[in-house]
């Protein structure tokens, strides 16, 4: 069982225990999207990234609505949501009018959360690179190596190792955001090959944008990383972040 529905209706779906089951948030279980539609590049992960989010809901107490419909973005329609996640969708898979709902949700007070390929999602339109933090260049082969974490206050990242060895896409920038972004984790370039940024090279940051809270992750290339415990709290604390949901725990930065 998973909360939450497959398609753009934005119906909510069962509590977790059933409909008469506990209901955590003691009213309404708040409500994410996660949004995986893709126009180019297409992740095999993305089914088992769903899985993930849905099962982190039931988890943790919050509902999940999957789609791959833009007509789900419209004002209406994503003021139910705390956050809108952005699984790996890639290419353009907005129309004006899902641009504007985008825009208006997140400057509102809403929560956004990129994960791997949203770097390379709506390449014309200058908002979502913003929104985002940088834009996907390329990347080398799959292959082992170590994650500095910078910063342990944040709940994405306080549960991870000083160095987290990891298997994924390691993604190189167009323009490296440091300036721009509170960054979490990076990646030292000598431990594996393909690197193109230099000795700086960020891959988890976070940002305030508006009146709403912006993160992204340029991992989770592999289907396997969904599976994974520390890829799961990762992604969960920084949507707890991003969403202000309060088993996101302390933040000990005001960012």
């Amino acid at each position: 069982m998973h909360t939450g529905a497959d398609v753009s209706t934005g119906t909510p779906g069962p509590r977790p225990g059933g409909a008469d089951g506990p209901d955590p948030s003691g009213g309404t279980l708040p409500a994410v999207l996660v949004f995986s539609r893709t126009t180019d590049y297409r992740h095999d992960s993305i089914p088992a990234g769903v899985a993930a989010f849905r099962e982190l809901g039931d988890e943790h107490g919050f509902q999940v609505d999957a789609t791959e419909d833009q007509g789900v973005f419209t004002e209406e329609s994503l003021a139910r949501y705390v956050a809108l996640v952005f699984l790996s969708t890639s290419g353009d898979v907005l129309d004006d009018t899902g641009r504007a709902a985008l825009e208006g949700h997140v400057r509102g007070g809403g929560g956004f959360v990129g994960v791997h390929s949203a770097a390379c999602t709506e390449p014309g339109w200058p908002f979502f690179g913003d929104l985002v933090g940088a834009r996907f260049t390329d990347h080398p082969e799959i292959q082992t190596a170590a994650l500095t974490v910078e910063d342990h206050g944040h709940p994405a990242t306080r549960h991870l190792p000083p160095l987290w060895t990891w298997t994924d896409e390691w993604y190189n920038f167009a323009a490296n955001p440091r300036p721009d972004v509170r960054v979490l984790a990076s990646v030292e370039e000598g431990r594996y090959q393909g690197g193109t940024m230099g000795a700086d090279h960020p891959l988890v940051w976070c940002r305030p944008v508006g009146a709403g809270r912006s993160f992204y992750t340029a991992l989770g290339h592999c289907e396997e990383a969904y599976r994974t415990p520390e890829f799961r709290l990762h992604l969960l604390g920084g949507l707890a972040w991003a969403a202000r949901l309060a088993n996101a725990g302390p933040d000990d930065s005001s960012a």
